[in-house]
């Protein structure tokens, strides 16, 4: 029999329909794979508190300039919601409902594992077991402000954007993607930040405010100006995708 061609997007999918692909096939678990990671890396990097200009306040003539406070997450996290974008304008909200729990249970595991580890009496010859318990040791308040954030986040992220797919079928995606983006990173850094803030050494209110400024805007400037590869790899993904109807 002669091979049958493959269906791409523009040939099956009006521009005035909606459309979500089915999970069966190798592009939703490696997703779902990188989707995962980036959590669990960026849940160790933020343990670390980052200063930019110095970490002082510094003038300049009759202008004060604050120093940009962050965390040390701050250069990856953004690509856990560009996974998110990809999976729900893809697979949908059920299908991205589904990574964003394995993704809950894989933090919660990582951070069990690493209480087990910090807890483990370290060898005679293991001189380094309170730098380890500083990078990697569990701290309940971040754990919380990490899971509670990133779960809330991530369903708004993918509620908001499949909610405006709804309306705007298969057109507009910058809408959607930016749309969610900014509810969902509005959500997980403000919900983020209030709770992790002393956690991370910040006590001051114009340090909290810079702290969730700084990561709302910067996460959401990554998001735009990315969107051209985002919509290459949505556009790739949806072409090869047979199931996509």
């Amino acid at each position: 029999m002669p091979e049958q061609p493959v269906k791409t997007h523009e040939q099956h999918v009006p521009a005035d329909h909606t459309a979500y692909a089915h999970v069966t096939s190798s592009y939703y678990p490696t997703i779902v794979a990188v989707f995962t990671a980036t959590l669990i890396i960026s849940n160790v990097c933020a343990t670390k508190g980052v200063a930019f200009l110095g970490g002082h306040d510094l003038t300049l003539g009759p202008l004060q300039i604050l120093p940009i406070n962050t965390d040390g997450a701050f250069f990856l996290f953004p690509l856990a919601y560009v996974c998110g974008d990809v999976l729900s304008e893809v697979y949908g909200f059920r299908a991205t409902r589904r990574a964003i729990y394995l993704g809950f249970g894989a933090l919660v595991l990582a951070s069990f594992c690493f209480w087990i580890a910090t807890e483990l009496p370290p060898a005679a010859f293991y001189a380094n077991q309170q730098s380890f318990h500083t990078v990697v040791g569990v701290v309940p308040r971040l754990v919380i402000a990490g899971l509670t954030a990133y779960f809330i986040g991530q369903l708004l992220n993918s509620k908001v954007l499949v909610l405006i797919k709804e309306r705007t079928k298969e057109k507009h995606l910058w809408a959607r993607l930016i749309g969610s983006t900014i509810v969902g990173e509005f959500a997980d850094t403000l919900i983020f930040c209030s709770i992790a803030a002393g956690a991370i050494g910040i006590t001051t209110w114009p340090d909290f405010i810079n702290y969730v400024i700084v990561g709302f805007v910067w996460k959401t400037l990554v998001e735009v100006v990315v969107m051209p590869i985002t919509y290459r790899v949505i556009a790739y993904i949806k072409k090869r995708e047979p199931t996509y109807a």
